[in-house]
């Protein structure tokens, strides 16, 4: 596992002297701040043999790091920004994850996608973007049963998961080997999501 994750911040390293795909840009930082803070989700939920979509996966956080983890899971990528997508493209095709799908798009459209609502075990979020609009983004592709995790720096609670079939159970708490405390929220999928949900971004950010 190590090495894989070695050759990804190579990999990482290089790209990010050309375009920015992360603000940390020393290595210990990235094994630190976006490698060790994405192995802890492992704590959160099993992965093992999961289907699994990385919302927002920018750099390939926490998706990629997972992958390398946890070889069994049936993961998709997605983002919004093409250079990012083509980014991690080159990493799977240089770490010969072929089973890895890493798909350009936008979460809050193909969240009405029949092949993507719905379809995931667990959907994975580690952004800077409010709960409740992550809860409608990200909600709308987890199967009934499954979880929707997020990442956050403090642990934080929305009592309107509901409105698109979550529920919040407790979040789980851990450390980093540099002292930061983080937290993972989690939102078990309760119902179908209303076909309505997610809303076009506008009105999500807005809150309307």
């Amino acid at each position: 596992m190590r090495e894989q994750l070695e050759r990804y911040l190579a990999l990482l390293l290089k790209a990010n002297a050309q375009f920015n795909l992360t603000a940390i840009r020393d290595s210990d930082g990235i094994r630190t701040r976006h490698f060790e803070d994405s192995l802890k989700l492992l704590d959160a939920a099993a992965f093992a043999g999961k289907r699994v979509l990385d919302v927002g996966s920018g750099a390939g956080f926490p998706g990629l790091v997972l992958r390398v983890a946890e070889p069994s899971v049936k993961l998709t990528l997605l983002d919004a920004t093409g250079k990012k997508v083509r980014f991690l493209q080159s990493v799977c095709d240089d770490l010969e994850f072929s089973d890895v799908l890493c798909v350009h798009g936008r979460a809050e459209e193909l969240g009405h996608d029949k092949g993507y609502r719905e379809q995931y075990d667990i959907v994975t979020a580690r952004g800077v973007a409010a709960l409740p609009a992550l809860c409608e983004v990200c909600l709308p592709f987890v199967r009934p049963g499954g979880l929707f995790l997020a990442m956050k720096e403090t642990p934080e609670t929305f009592s309107g998961a509901a409105r698109f079939g979550g529920a919040q159970e407790e979040p789980s708490l851990y450390t980093l080997p540099d002292g930061r405390e983080h937290a993972v929220c989690r939102f078990r999928k309760t119902a179908p999501t209303p076909p309505e949900y997610p809303r076009a971004w506008g009105k999500i950010r807005r809150g309307e």
